[in-house]
């Protein structure tokens, strides 16, 4: 809860603007009319306004002067199918945006695209592919970003100290190259400022410092090196194993000449199976909570949520993705 106190003190009455394309869901109709009244985001829902407001009534919630957007009656609807098509260079015709606009996913994408928002918060129904899809299409990643890449924050068990982590790409890039994995170093060290952590970024291995020999190996090698070229002032080491990442008595043994070895706090897996299992070990036997995936390297934030989420969860996340349009 802490966490979620300072995070919302830095957007808190700054308007940003992010959108739902998925309004007409009890749990993110809910999530998006505390924002509002918390003076934490202006809210843009997306859907049959009868509907929404027919839910609002049905809840006992004001909906107040929250903007909602038809995508079937929007003003600026051929404007948004002339941008999209100059953004996708040919790529669709006239016919094809417009068909394609009327998903309310691609809506809200052009909405903060146009800057009309400032992030979008979506995946309560639509599935991870439906959501980042659009995003990438047309928001796409930050130059010198080739991709986008999953975070997770996670947050220790109050009774058993420890301190905020984050663990990635546990989500989206299935085995990604020494490049892609140098680049996803540097957008979570990013991801971890945001959280008030000051990054120390570990690039995983089964192997400390040459304490085995493998191709598996040799791209965290690789990776580490390219890390260090894209941003020579953060603090990044590796291969190293999680324990000498962790662990400073190990740390001592295994990597005695690395400043981060033992004191990490951002962890790199050399691929998802690896990350996936990593984070969900950490959250189920370590007891640690674990925000997201938070979505890393675009140009605007657009975050996806569980299908299983909750009202909360939504709340959070959406406080998340306002932090990062403040990058």
């Amino acid at each position: 809860m802490e966490l979620f106190k300072a995070l919302s003190l830095k957007i808190k009455d700054k308007n940003l603007r992010i959108v739902y394309p998925e309004a007409e869901d009890v749990r993110v109709l809910g999530a998006a009319i505390r924002l509002k009244a918390d003076k934490l985001i202006e809210p843009i829902l997306i859907g049959n306004p009868d509907n929404i407001k027919q839910l609002a009534a049905e809840n006992h919630w004001n909906l107040g002067d929250i903007e909602i957007i038809d995508p079937s009656n929007y003003p600026r609807f051929e404007e948004m199918v002339a941008a999209f098509v100059e953004r996708r260079k040919g790529k669709n015709t006239e016919e094809q945006a417009r068909e394609m606009l009327r998903d309310n996913v691609y809506l809200g994408t052009m909405l903060v695209y146009t800057d009309a928002a400032d992030g979008l918060v979506c995946g309560a129904t639509y599935s991870t592919g439906d959501t980042v899809r659009p995003a990438l299409q047309i928001i796409k990643t930050r130059p010198n970003v080739k991709l986008t890449s999953g975070a997770f924050v996670m947050i220790p068990p109050v009774e058993g100290g420890g301190e905020k982590l984050i663990m990635a790409d546990c989500a989206i890039n299935i085995n990604p190259d020494a490049q892609e994995l140098a680049e996803i170093a540097v957008e979570s060290a990013k991801t971890a400022r945001i959280f008030d952590i000051e990054p120390k970024v570990a690039m995983l291995s089964f192997s400390t410092k040459g304490s085995a020999a493998s191709p598996e190996v040799d791209k965290v090698v690789e990776a580490t090196r390219i890390a260090r070229e894209l941003d020579p002032s953060l603090p990044i080491d590796g291969e190293l194993q999680f324990d000498a990442a962790l662990v400073e008595s190990v740390a001592d043994k295994k990597a005695p000449e690395s400043d981060v070895a033992g004191h990490a706090n951002v962890f790199v897996f050399p691929e998802i199976q690896s990350g996936n299992i990593g984070y969900k070990i950490a959250q189920r036997i370590g007891q640690y909570q674990a925000i997201g995936p938070i979505l890393q390297g675009l140009n605007k934030p657009v975050s996806d949520l569980s299908r299983g989420c909750n009202e909360e969860d939504v709340y959070k996340v959406s406080i998340i993705t306002a932090n990062q349009a403040l990058i």
